[in-house]
């Protein structure tokens, strides 16, 4: 009877052990039971993948990279080599999808701002001065534009008419005026024909003395405050700092400082590109320039490139027929000789001409 009841609980006991091996073991399958072998994402249990085992490569299907309705479609897979030393055979291939970038602005038109010129001035930009001629009166160079009664200034402002007639016919602006000798009156004719020209409302006149042999203008209006001709000409001083307006019709361009090599300068291309420099922000109807005798100097044969033409004024008293024309043979094929103003002329000459 013993015997039984052990043999009995001894099967019992392997049963029951039994049973708890096979529990194990079902337990244990359930446990690492992959994903691709489950029948749906609720039967996966999660924990470590059972070792002795590689995992397999996910294959996308086609259908995955169709592009979406109503959006804008996937970028576009790519494929690598699983081995990248051995490329030539049947490895699986890893498909990679790039991500979209960073959205780059597109490249903007460089603009190029214009570098303001430091020389650039305006006409009612420019340093104001007042003249100083009323004491002129009876003094050695009238100034015929103050006094509207004399003889001289109706002269002048018939001598403006058909000057200005001439200039705008022939679209000219610049103008010379010089004199075959030292002491003829040139001064004197650059600033009462200028003072004329001002007369002429909404108009714009320039006075430049470049007499720089022996410059007047500057006494001859009295100008207090005057600059350096010779470092304008040459570049180092701008128009704003140099050119001055008497009014509203009228700028001077003058200077006291004497200067040997006058010439030189003036054939130097720095300053013709100064001069069409001023010209061209002022805007001038008429510019003229006061220059140094043409027998004496060549001054105005180096500005003759510059100019349109020359009004060349005589002395009665001492200017020759053959100092004419050797001005005419020096003006002759390089511009035009506007005309020649007879200063001092004497009665009894004036009379037999008129005669």
């Amino acid at each position: 009877m013993k015997d039984a009841y052990d043999g009995a609980q001894a099967r019992g006991t392997d049963a029951t052990r039994n049973s708890d091996d096979r529990l194990s073991k079902m337990r244990r399958l359930k446990h690492f039971r992959r994903k691709d072998e489950t029948d749906g994402p609720g039967d996966m249990l999660d924990g470590p993948e059972p070792r002795g085992r590689k995992p397999q490569p996910r294959y996308l299907d086609d259908a995955d990279h169709d592009g979406r309705r109503g959006g804008a479609p996937r970028p576009q897979p790519r494929f690598v080599d699983a081995d990248p030393e051995d490329a030539g055979a049947r490895a699986p291939r890893y498909m990679e999808v790039e991500p979209p970038g960073p959205r780059v602005a597109p490249p903007q038109p460089e603009v190029n701002h214009p570098i303001a010129d430091p020389h650039a001035v305006s006409w009612t930009g420019l340093p104001e001065v007042r003249l100083n001629v009323r004491k002129k009166a009876g003094m050695r160079m009238p100034l015929a534009g103050f006094f509207r009664d004399d003889p001289a200034s109706k002269a002048f402002d018939l001598l403006r008419t058909r000057l200005v007639q001439t200039l705008r016919a022939n679209r000219w602006s610049r103008i010379a005026i010089a004199a075959p000798t030292s002491g003829c009156g040139s001064t004197f004719t650059a600033v009462n024909l200028a003072l004329s020209m001002a007369r002429v409302p909404s108009s714009r006149t320039i006075l430049m003395d470049l007499n720089q042999r022996d410059p007047g203008v500057a006494d001859a209006l009295e100008v207090g405050d005057v600059g350096d001709m010779t470092a304008y000409l040459s570049g180092k001083l701008p128009t704003s700092q140099f050119i001055m307006r008497c009014s509203k019709t009228l700028a001077l361009g003058v200077s006291r400082r004497t200067n040997k090599n006058a010439a030189e300068l003036l054939h130097d291309p720095a300053a013709t590109q100064v001069l069409d420099r001023m010209t061209g922000a002022l805007q001038p109807d008429v510019t003229i320039f006061d220059m140094p005798p043409v027998l004496q100097y060549d001054d105005l044969a180096a500005l003759l490139p510059m100019i349109d033409g020359v009004l060349l004024v005589s002395d009665g008293t001492k200017t020759t027929a053959r100092d004419i024309a050797e001005c005419e043979r020096i003006l002759e094929g390089q511009t035009q000789l506007l005309g020649v103003i007879l200063n001092r002329a004497r009665r009894s000459s004036v009379q037999r001409f008129d005669a």
